[in-house]
């Protein structure tokens, strides 16, 4: 299985980062590759075991999704370790460097889109959060 590994520098504290990426209040304002989707709905019980649903959808109302996953691990400020719904593996690293905090996620690729087309989503997703943070 292929492994994707994207990431991100972004100019805030890692506090800040960490809740913003962690808070449903902040995932709805963020969690999307293209102006023409949104996420109405996020909700996470943020503990390992617990599970998030993010519901992710086309602004036009043709399409929409429910992305999950459970949560195995997390230390707060470090990572989360997460299982996406479809059983593929994700890991998200928080680093806090020089009054920066650098986001690294890594996650196993799924076997129906292009391992490019999936980094350049996953990726334009982190790029939202970045501008959503430093907004």
């Amino acid at each position: 299985m292929n492994l994707i590994t994207i990431q991100s520098t972004i100019n805030a504290s890692i506090n800040k980062v960490w809740d913003c990426f962690t808070l449903p209040t902040h995932v709805i304002n963020w969690n999307f590759a293209s102006p023409d989707w949104h996420c109405p709905s996020a909700e996470n019980d943020f503990t390992a075991g617990g599970e998030f649903h993010y519901t992710m959808a086309a602004k036009d109302g043709s399409f929409s999704f429910d992305f999950w996953g459970t949560f195995n691990a997390i230390e707060n400020n470090k990572y989360i370790d997460i299982t996406l719904g479809d059983g593929r593996k994700m890991l998200v690293n928080f680093m806090e460097v020089n009054n920066a905090t650098i986001i690294v996620e890594s996650f196993e690729a799924e076997n129906v889109n292009p391992v490019d087309i999936q980094q350049a989503g996953w990726q334009a997703i982190l790029d939202n959060f970045r501008k959503y943070v430093e907004a």
